[in-house]
């Protein structure tokens, strides 16, 4: 069981999932950044790795005068709330599917935090400029014959073409009309997928600044873009 998941669990509901229950039907409340945040089937589970893009993307969004910020498949919203309780901002969060975005309303109440939630496919319903475009995307291959969540999770928040970058180029191929000229581009990526994603970002942000940075355990992770 995931660490994350099971220091917030009781005896029961660890329980349960040895059981066989599913951990989307018995997690209902878990810990985000030191926000506390709703989950069920509609919506993955958010991760450590997930927390250390927010921490992260602060570092640079401080940089930034009450940035705008698009959150783009925002799943729980926990991405896109917890930046806005962080940092001065305007937060708009896109997902996809109207029953996360239940969730995400839901959570954004739960949490007092001032959200624009959006449903619509990536960057498609998204109006203006920003100062910001991060996302959590989709980032598992079709190719994978063996996933371990897949009784249990959203299958449009797993899987992004036979690469698992679908959702990334999506995004950078059209985020240039949707940025302003000083801008971050944070992702969170699948080990092993960098390579991909830049080759990516050098064709349709040809010169911006890009890096990748590592997780907690040291597997490649983040990936963040600037503008020249």
């Amino acid at each position: 069981m995931d660490k994350y998941l099971e220091r917030q669990l009781t005896r029961d509901q660890i329980d349960k999932i040895n059981n066989g229950e599913s951990i989307k039907d018995v997690v209902k409340e878990i810990d985000f950044y030191g926000y506390k945040m709703d989950v069920n089937f509609n919506v993955l589970t958010p991760s450590l790795e997930t927390e250390e893009l927010v921490s992260k993307a602060l570092t640079h969004l401080y940089d930034f005068d009450n940035p705008r910020i698009a959150d783009i498949g925002t799943g729980s919203g926990c991405i896109a709330i917890a930046l806005s309780k962080e940092i001065s901002s305007s937060v708009e969060a896109v997902d996809i599917n109207p029953k996360a975005l239940d969730i995400a309303r839901h959570n954004a109440l739960k949490n007092d935090s001032d959200v624009n939630f959006i449903e619509g496919n990536l960057l498609e319903p998204l109006t203006g400029k920003y100062d910001c475009i991060i996302s959590n995307p989709p980032f598992i291959s079709y190719e994978m014959d063996s996933v371990s969540v897949l009784s249990s999770t959203p299958i449009l928040a797993l899987f992004a073409g036979a690469s698992g970058i679908a959702s990334y180029e999506f995004i950078l191929r059209d985020c240039s009309k949707y940025l302003k000229d000083k801008y971050l581009i944070a992702f969170e990526i699948g080990d092993g997928q960098s390579k991909m994603i830049i080759e990516k970002v050098n064709k349709y942000l040809p010169g911006s600044r890009t890096w990748v940075e590592n997780d907690m355990n040291d597997k490649e992770r983040f990936l963040f873009i600037r503008e020249k």
